[in-house]
């Protein structure tokens, strides 16, 4: 599996997440390999991450985000800041 967090800076986390939930949401679920996405509003903008079957997915997923933005949050957000890699710890319930 691999991950990829993306952090962005901004003071209208409302508004961002209602756009990503809109037509993100559906875009990255549809990559190959997707697994699961999760996103929080943090004290100072907004962070998400995404789940992959493999780096392929991951690595579109880290193309599409920044190009997403321009598209339909330009003004709203700085960034994304992205961290990916293989997930070597996973645990769930």
């Amino acid at each position: 599996m691999y991950m990829s967090i993306r952090q962005y800076k901004t003071n209208q986390a409302k508004e961002f997440t209602k756009r990503v939930n809109e037509s993100w949401v559906p875009l990255i679920s549809k990559v190959s390999g997707f697994i699961a996405y999760y996103a929080i509003e943090t004290a100072d903008g907004w962070a998400s991450v995404s789940i992959f079957k493999d780096k392929a997915g991951a690595e579109e997923s880290n193309r599409m985000a920044p190009e997403w933005v321009k598209q339909h949050a330009a003004g709203l957000v700085v960034g994304p800041e992205i961290t990916a890699g293989e997930t070597v710890i996973h645990k769930t319930v």
